[in-house]
């Protein structure tokens, strides 16, 4: 006897909101946990930890609002054009089991979506891992909390990562939050973060870098011997965000030619060498996008560990859809720059996290895409000077050529 169609739709419907009362779907608003993480590989050397520090994959609601391109659009259309991370025929599967709806609603997969309109997609997220390194906490002040930055971990959420960043970790393994950095660093610079404890705090930090009267300084480890007199770059910088890369722009503009970079400059200053690398002293002037390590460049003796610019030729991340200092590193790269822990993949483990048959990342921890290969860039910030103010962080150990 064949069973009524209406009776099989409602049964399973009956199993899909079963499954979703068990999901507790997480929102920006969740904060970071010690248990969210996974050391894999985990060893202590030298006195620090080793290895890659993971996200449990979690549930999630990412949400974003029609805007006048996607309008008009069938949701199944708009997903497949818009964010094709994942195939057609998970975008399909997505809408018919209630994982994207429309306004907290199920809608069909022909349905067409209107301006200003909520959409959400509910997803089993995984994050990239990063470097086990502890973000050290260098002075708890009433209003101010510096950090020593590890390379590899973004300072705030940004892109895959939400939990595997310095203000994730901070919240998780310090109960500290609300916290305002007051400048950044980028994911693979270590070094000096000034986070403030308030707005208010926060505000007066900003204003003071707003008008100049921050100081800013750097160590990095350079190919070749670096100059013993002071070098200052002054050269525009043009960002490419498509490529995620800088180039540097020397010249005038005049009628023929315009500079389509921002003004930059940078003060460089040799600390040591030993014949093969040098330690120099980086002092930008004003604040642009990679400013060091492009300046550095121009100078002849680039970071010895960019695989970004250590050469013009390098592959760019639109041909590879990865992001730029990876798909540098992809082009051939120094062994030094590898992360021991990619000697041993990781292996799934139930106890680690449950699977989900609907998420295109499961059984990996990491997320699709990701290489294993992770670095740090040999560049640390150790000094802001502000207004009778002073915030220091430790050299490196691989600042001495000893």
């Amino acid at each position: 006897m064949k069973r009524d169609r209406d009776e099989v739709e409602e049964e399973g419907n009956e199993e899909r909101n079963k499954r979703k009362m068990e999901i507790v779907w997480q929102t920006p608003a969740h904060p970071a946990q010690k248990q969210d993480y996974i050391f894999h590989n985990a060893q202590f050397f030298g006195g620090n930890l080793t290895g890659k520090r993971h996200v449990r994959p979690y549930y999630f609601e990412f949400v974003s609002h029609v805007n006048k391109r996607w309008e008009g659009k069938t949701i199944v259309d708009l997903f497949a054009q818009e964010f094709r991370g994942r195939s057609r025929d998970y975008y399909v599967s997505a809408v018919k089991c209630g994982r994207i709806q429309v306004d907290g609603e199920n809608i069909p997969v022909s349905y067409i979506v209107k301006r200003c309109q909520k959409i959400s997609h509910f997803l089993h997220r995984h994050e990239p891992p990063v470097m086990a390194w502890d973000v050290e906490v260098l002075q708890n002040e009433p209003d101010v909390l510096t950090i020593c930055k590890p390379a590899s971990v973004p300072v705030h959420p940004c892109g895959q990562y939400r939990k595997n960043t310095v203000l994730g970790i901070l919240q998780a393994e310090y109960g500290l939050a609300p916290l305002y950095p007051i400048h950044r660093l980028d994911r693979l610079v270590s070094g000096l973060l000034i986070v403030a404890k308030n707005p208010a705090k926060a505000d007066i930090f900003r204003q003071h870098i707003e008008v100049g009267l921050v100081q800013k300084q750097y160590v990095a480890k350079v190919v070749g011997v670096f100059p013993d007199a002071e070098q200052v770059v002054d050269a525009n910088i043009d960002y490419n965000a498509r490529e995620g890369r800088s180039t540097a722009e020397v010249g005038i503009s005049n009628g023929d030619t315009t500079l389509k970079g921002k003004a930059a400059c940078t003060k460089f200053t040799r600390i040591s060498t030993n014949g093969i690398y040098s330690i120099v002293l980086c002092e930008p002037v004003t604040g642009r996008t990679h400013q060091i390590r492009v300046h550095l460049q121009c100078t002849g003796h680039p970071i010895a560990n960019d695989m970004l610019y250590l050469s013009d030729d390098v592959v760019s991340r639109s041909t590879l859809g990865t992001t730029a200092d990876r798909a540098a590193s992809l082009s051939g790269g120094s062994p030094e720059t590898s992360c021991e822990s990619h000697k041993e993949e990781y292996k799934y483990c139930s106890e680690d996290f449950s699977i989900d048959p609907m998420c295109t990342h499961c059984p990996n921890l990491a997320p699709n895409g990701y290489d294993g290969h992770e670095e740090g860039l040999w560049l640390h910030c150790v000094r802001y000077t502000g207004p009778e103010w002073v915030y220091e962080c430790p050299y490196p150990d691989w600042a001495s050529l000893t």
